[in-house]
């Protein structure tokens, strides 16, 4: 594997930072990020501040950090930014920045819920019923969130028609689903460029904070693992994903979302043993993703306290 250094953006978020970690002492780092202030830019050998995703100069700037650093893998942690990415591999190609991005549909799919929900009713795929700014035809009762966002920002909860009314008033481009009963659970897993699931690591999200997980669990679940890589191959999604859902007490299960990147709580998979990172990294170097790492032991437990992640 080349020793050049790995360019990790979003080093401001959970997954970057999560990302940026599992690379120490491993691969050199450089991490990029919109905020000057973003925490991982000290946790890589090297950093830079680029434009956000939506600026038409973002790839110029980040072309630019990788040409001054040496860098020729590239690692994005943020959703938002794969479609300028995806539009600009001929750019990053040519600049000797080798990347592994899912293809334009697949990541439309997977950052509009309403094409998400669509795209699972047509696959058979098990979800909540979902409405597009309406509750018709949707059993109570309602989480309400925007057809595109992110984590828990305008995400509420109806059990009435009052309340249902005071959301769909307050969200942006709402999205009507029935609540699901049940854990709440996440997977993340990496997809082989031909589309077929090279690992995945089931966990509870026990507590979450702002979306993201902060106590969590590693388990076991054949059946929903293969339902995961179902429901990837049906996105078209290939590389890391963050697949979320709920398992009923009855063992039925549904998926909410699909993330296309690496997740937040990445730390416990890692930590459970599934080199996601280090796995995805030499895919993208164009070397074989190899499975027999990205195994999982079950009943592996983090808690987030601040930074730090403890495991146990």
């Amino acid at each position: 594997m080349t020793t050049a250094p790995v360019l990790v953006t979003g080093a401001g978020g959970a997954a970057g930072v999560a990302v940026l970690r599992a690379l120490d002492g491993v691969r050199a780092t450089v991490a990029a990020d919109c905020d000057a202030l973003a925490a991982g830019l000290h946790l890589a050998g090297d950093s830079g501040v680029v434009p956000r995703a939506d600026d038409p100069a973002f790839v110029e700037h980040l072309l630019k950090l990788a040409d001054r650093t040496g860098a020729t893998t590239l690692v994005c942690t943020v959703a938002e930014e794969l479609p300028a990415l995806v539009a600009a591999v001929p750019d990053l190609d040519r600049a000797g920045l080798r990347s592994w991005l899912p293809g334009a549909a697949a990541v439309e799919t997977c950052v509009d819920k309403w094409e998400f929900a669509t795209a699972c009713a047509a696959a058979g795929i098990p979800a909540p019923a979902t409405g597009l700014g309406t509750a018709g035809g949707v059993p109570g009762p309602w989480i309400v969130k925007p057809r595109t966002g992110r984590g828990s920002r305008d995400v509420h909860a109806a059990d009435d028609a009052d309340d249902l009314a005071w959301a769909l008033a307050r969200v942006p481009e709402p999205l009507v689903q029935t609540r699901l009963a049940g854990t709440e659970f996440t997977v993340d897993a990496l997809v082989e460029r031909d589309g077929t699931l090279a690992g995945a690591v089931p966990r509870w999200r026990l507590v979450t904070k702002a979306g993201i997980s902060t106590v969590g669990r590693t388990f076991d679940h054949p059946p929903l693992v293969a339902a995961v890589g179902t429901l990837l191959a049906a996105v078209g999604l290939t590389g890391p994903a963050c697949v979320q859902g709920f398992v009923g007490d009855t063992g039925t299960f549904a998926f909410t979302e699909v993330n296309p990147r690496f997740s937040g709580g990445l730390p416990l998979s890692l930590a459970a043993g599934a080199d996601l990172v280090g796995e995805y990294v030499r895919g993208v170097d164009g070397l074989p993703v190899r499975r027999d790492r990205l195994g999982h032991r079950a009943g592996v437990t983090m808690m987030r306290h601040y930074a730090e992640v403890y495991t146990g």
